[in-house]
C-alpha cells in the first residue's frame, strides 16, 4: 500500500491521485441559458468568459480561469425536491473569510435565500439556482486550526456566525468573485457507496477521508478535507437522465499526462470504460456523472463527452 501522509486519510491500495489535484470548471445542463448566465451574474457575482448561442463559461472577475460552463437544453426538466442520483451540489471556494463575508452580505442586500452551516474545516453557504441545482459557495478555515481525533477528521453542521464572517469582510463592498475563487469540491447523490468507491477510491485514486458523516464517504488528494463527497440520502430518487437539469461533467486536474496516463490505467482495471480527448480521459461514474481527468488548466471545452451520461 502507498505511504498515506494524513491520519485521517485511507490511501488506496494501488493507483493514488497526485497530492497536489485540483479541481477544474463544473459543467451543467440548464433548461434557459439567459436565465442562468442572469442568476450566476446576480447572486453568485460571476463573469461571462465566453458564450455561444447554446454555451457559456463563467468565472470570477479579472480572472481567465472558468469555474462553471453552462449548457443549454431547452425544456431540461428542473430538480425534483427529493433530488436525483448526480449532484448534490458544486462547491465554489473563495480565498477567505473576507470574501464569505462580502458574499453574505451581497446575498442580504438583494434579498437572496440561502442556508448557512460551519463545517469546522469550512464555513459555508448554499443555495439553489433556477434549475434546481445545489450550490455551496464556502471558505476554507487553515489546515493547522482542522482536528483529528481517532484518526477521524472533525467535521460537523453547525450554525454558521454570519454576522462575525460579515465583520471579516470590514465593510468593503461586494464587487463580485474574486480572483482566485475556484472549483474547491463536487457532492454527488449516489445509491451505493461501496459502488462510489469502487470506482472514485480504487480507481479515480482518491483518498477516503475519515468522517463521522452517516450515510456518506469523502474523498480527497493531498490531505484535503474533500474534493468528492458521495452521499446516500436521496432514497429512491432515480438517475439523472438526458432531459433534465444536471451536472454533465466535473474535472480533475493533475501536474503531468504521465499523471493522466496512471489514472487511465486504474480506471480500467476496475472496469470503467475511456474517453480520450486531445490527452483528457473521461469517464461516467456508476451513476452517468461524468468526470474529465487533465493535466491542462486551460481546459474549456464548450461540448463535454456523453451528453446522455454514457462514455
Amino acid at each position: 500500500m502507498p505511504p498515506n501522509d494524513y491520519a485521517y486519510t485511507q490511501a488506496p491500495a494501488g493507483h493514488r491521485l497526485h497530492a497536489d489535484a485540483v479541481l477544474g470548471a463544473v459543467h451543467l445542463q440548464v433548461a434557459d441559458l439567459r436565465r442562468s448566465i442572469a442568476y450566476y451574474a446576480r447572486v453568485i457575482g460571476v463573469r461571462q468568459i465566453s458564450s455561444s448561442a447554446t454555451t457559456a463559461v463563467l468565472g470570477a472577475y479579472d480572472d481567465p480561469t472558468p469555474i462553471v460552463v453552462l449548457h443549454q437544453h431547452e425544456g431540461a426538466a428542473p430538480v425534483p425536491s427529493r433530488g436525483r442520483l448526480g449532484l448534490y451540489h458544486f462547491a465554489i471556494l473563495v480565498p477567505d473569510r473576507a470574501a464569505l463575508g462580502r458574499f453574505i452580505a451581497h446575498l442580504a442586500a438583494i434579498g437572496a435565500y440561502a442556508g448557512m452551516s460551519d463545517h469546522l474545516v469550512s464555513e459555508a453557504v448554499y443555495l439553489t439556482d433556477p434549475d434546481g441545482l445545489g450550490i455551496e459557495v464556502y471558505a476554507d478555515r487553515p489546515r493547522d486550526a482542522w482536528r483529528v481525533n481517532n484518526r477521524a477528521l472533525e467535521m460537523a453542521t453547525r450554525t454558521l456566525d454570519a454576522a462575525d464572517l460579515v465583520r471579516a469582510s470590514h465593510g468593503a463592498q461586494w464587487q463580485g468573485m474574486p480572483p482566485g475563487t475556484r472549483i474547491g469540491h463536487v457532492h454527488l447523490f449516489v445509491s451505493d457507496l461501496d459502488e462510489a468507491a469502487h470506482f472514485y477510491h480504487d480507481g479515480l485514486g482518491l483518498d477516503k477521508v475519515m468522517l463521522e458523516f452517516p450515510g456518506a464517504l469523502f474523498m480527497s488528494a493531498g490531505g484535503y478535507h474533500h474534493h468528492l463527497g458521495t452521499n446516500t440520502w436521496a432514497a429512491g430518487a432515480q438517475r439523472a437522465k438526458s432531459d433534465d437539469a444536471r451536472l454533465l461533467e466535473w474535472s480533475v486536474i493533475l501536474p503531468t499526462p504521465a499523471d493522466v496516463e496512471a489514472t487511465v490505467h486504474a480506471l480500467e482495471q476496475v472496469g470503467a470504460k475511456i474517453t480520450r480527448e486531445e490527452g483528457d480521459l473521461v469517464a461516467a461514474d456508476p451513476w452517468g456523472t461524468m468526470v474529465r481527468v487533465t493535466n491542462s488548466r486551460e481546459h474549456t471545452k464548450t461540448e463535454p463527452t456523453g451528453r446522455d451520461g454514457r462514455a
